[in-house]
This record gives C-alpha cells, structure tokens and sequence, in this order.
C-alpha cells in the first residue's frame, strides 16, 4: 500500500470529496471559493464549471502563488486566483452562481459583513455550500493534542478554527446577511495526518496551538509534551498512516430574493 505525504489538501481528503458532491458545479456556472488555499477545491470547481469558471480568494500570498503555479501546470485557463480579505474584497455584483468553502470561513472579525459581502457577489438565488469543523469535543485530533500538551479551550490564542460549531450561531450569522434556505449536515470523516508517526508529528507541531504551547514550556517539559504527542500519533497509526475521527457541518443557503 502505497501511503501519501501529509500535506492540508491530503489531510482534508475525505472533506473535499463530501464538498465536491454537495457543490454540484454546473458546466456554465461561475464559482467563487472563499479561503482557497492552494487552490485544490478552486481547480475542482473551475473542471466542473469548464464553460464557466472559479475564482479563489486567500489572504496568504504564498497560499495564492502556489495556487496558481498548480493551475497553470494542470492547463486550466478558467480558474483564476487573487489574494484578497473577502470581508472588504469590491466584488462585481451578482457575479456568481455558487460560492463555496473548505474550511476557510470560520476567520472573519466581522462574519455578518463577510456573509453579505458574498451574498451581493451571488446572483439572485446563487447557492452558498461550505464545511466548517464542529465543537472541539467531537473532534478528537483537536481534543488529544490538547491534552498531550497540557492546554485548555481558555489557553488557546490567535485564530479559533471553531467559531461557526454551534448552529444557532451559523443560521444567525447567515440569516442577516441575507441568507435563506439554512441548511447544516452533520459530517463524520476521519482527518489524515501523515504517513508515518515521524511525518505526523511534523505535521501537528506545524500547528499554531501546538508551536505556541511548546514556545511556553521549558525545555525539559517540552520534550515531556513532544514525547505525549509522538505516543499519542503512534497509538493512531494504522496499515494507511495516522488517522483521526472528526466532526464537521456541510452548511448550505441560498441568497435571499430582494
């Protein structure tokens, strides 16, 4: 068996293919992916829209460099790439027919504005599809890396990966930008690591909890934590690498009719 290189787009594998499926790209239809990465679900969308097209939006420069080196590498000439913050980005009205999202909504400062923003970008009744993860306590990587590393919910600083988990919060934020047709299904796919327990624990001290919990140790409690998670990954490895159970919301609207 041959087992792949971690990497964002292998660990989210078994994601991606549940978003393919509830985006149904049209050939005709214009995308736009919101927090794009490298690009994997943009290109995905721009071959399924092939007499259409997709945009993908990331704040990261590299993220949206890589993203079009891939493009060009693959010959897809209707996908095109831009690094902008969506919450302020000047979209031409009613442009798109679909706006999707892997994992790349859950940052906003203002969610309410960044929803609109894209919702005034949607033609009238353009589809919104995005996954987003649920609570920390169902999703178990985020759950035993924690308390390999000694740290609690309070602890956590920067960016929160799980500020759209609860559903109330999610039809609220989305019914004032001038969404309708709410829908959230309950996801369950396991996440991918790495091939390897070496190759995995690269992968989670990668993490910014992770990084940021370690720079606060000393050094002998640091290689105590380092030694937990390396424990901990190779009590997850199986004959495909390491793996583990996790818990998203496929959320699907429509743009509300003026």
């Amino acid at each position: 068996m041959v087992r792949k290189s971690v990497s964002y787009d292998t660990e989210l594998e078994r994601y991606n293919e549940v978003l393919h499926r509830a985006c149904g790209v049209r050939p005709h239809e214009q995308v736009l992916d919101i927090g794009c990465g490298s690009g994997q679900t943009t290109r995905e969308a721009a071959r399924a829209a092939r007499d259409g097209g997709a945009l993908g939006l990331d704040i990261s420069a590299p993220a949206i460099e890589r993203a079009r080196e891939l493009a060009r590498a693959e010959g897809l000439g209707n996908v095109t790439f831009e690094r902008a913050d969506v919450q302020a980005h000047r979209f031409a009205p009613e442009r798109f027919d679909l706006a999707i999202s892997r994992f790349g909504t859950m940052f906003f400062d203002d969610p309410v504005a960044a929803f609109a923003n894209v919702g005034r970008a949607l033609r009238p009744a353009g589809r919104l599809a995005m996954i987003v993860w649920q609570s920390r306590s169902r999703n178990e990587w985020d759950v035993a890396i924690r308390q390999c590393l000694g740290v609690s919910e309070e602890d956590t600083a920067g960016p929160d990966a799980f500020t759209l988990a609860d559903p109330a919060t999610v039809e609220r934020i989305l019914a004032a930008a001038g969404f309708a047709d709410i829908a959230l299904t309950d996801v369950n796919q396991p996440v991918y690591f790495g091939p390897d327990v070496d190759a995995a624990l690269d992968w989670v001290r990668g993490f910014t909890c992770t990084s940021e919990a370690l720079e606060r140790l000393d050094a002998a409690d640091a290689a105590a934590a380092v030694g937990r998670l390396s424990a901990m990954l190779a009590a997850h490895l199986g004959d495909d690498g390491v793996w583990f159970d996790s818990r998203a919301w496929l959320v699907t609207a429509r743009r509300r009719p003026a």
